[in-house]
């Protein structure tokens, strides 16, 4: 009997986005971001990672590059809060690798503050950074898609927290929540452009910098609440990205897919 409880091994890739050019943001370091751009390089697609942080991200993109030295790799940094910035990585994704087929919105940042405590700061970063910097990123997709004419995928980083309540968590739920509302709405209109949109919404994937940024009792205790005992590899998150990338779910469009474990 397969012990649920035991992390299994990243299955390999099928070639599902062969010959499909993505960008993926928030893809330095060891979250779900660089596991969802090793993902889709597995399954063929030629990938550019973002992030503010350059150093971080220069080494991802060296790191993902020999790994895959068959595929194309390629990086631009970008603070998702600037609209300038956004615009100008969809840009420079299209001038570097020629085109851009898939975006994959995934820089969101989170923290544990009661409500009565919260600041105007630190519910603002939030929201900017989840809920604001989702709407951005989406906005340029697709105006490129727009102009370029030739259809397109976006999938957004969502969470749990969208539909249950944590604490300390308001702010990040209410930022995730608004990205399932944006993922619904913005894909009925991208529907005329020949654009899907589609969300993830995991429950918990576990990685040294969430258990660097969050108390190890706090995530041991997430973990334990899941069905499985243990929390998400951020690569079992990947690979439903990718599914959500492909024509697998081709008639797929304004869904949130929960990628959990947990329990009703």
């Amino acid at each position: 009997m397969t012990d649920l409880s035991v992390a299994p091994q990243p299955v390999a890739g099928h070639g599902l986005l062969a010959g499909r050019i993505a960008v993926v943001t928030a893809a330095a370091g060891t979250g779900i971001g660089s596991a969802t751009a090793r993902r889709l390089l597995s399954e063929g697609a030629d990938v550019v990672v973002s992030d503010w942080h350059e150093r971080r991200l220069k080494q991802t993109e060296e790191e993902l590059a020999a790994e895959f030295p068959d595929r194309k790799v390629a990086s631009v940094v970008c603070d998702v809060t600037s609209t300038e910035q956004v615009d100008a990585l969809i840009r420079a994704a299209a001038e570097k690798l020629g085109r851009v087929d898939i975006m994959v919105n995934n820089a969101g940042l989170g923290g544990e503050t009661p409500v009565v405590d919260m600041t105007d700061e630190q519910w603002d970063r939030v929201l900017d950074i989840t809920l604001n910097g989702t709407f951005r990123c989406t906005r340029a997709a697709l105006n490129y898609f727009r102009t370029a004419g030739h259809g397109g995928v976006i999938v957004n980083n969502a969470s749990v927290l969208g539909w249950r309540a944590q604490h300390g968590q308001a702010h990040y739920a209410a930022a995730k929540a608004g990205v399932m509302a944006l993922t619904r709405c913005s894909a009925v209109e991208a529907a005329e452009l020949g654009v899907r949109i589609n969300a993830v919404a995991p429950s918990i994937a576990r990685h040294p910098f969430l258990d660097k940024v969050s108390s190890t009792e706090l995530l041991d205790n997430l973990s334990a609440g899941e069905a499985f005992g243990r929390a998400a590899e951020p690569w079992e998150v990947a690979a439903t990205i990718a599914m959500l990338a492909s024509d697998y779910t081709s008639y797929m469009t304004g869904e949130v897919v929960s990628v959990s474990s947990q329990r009703a």
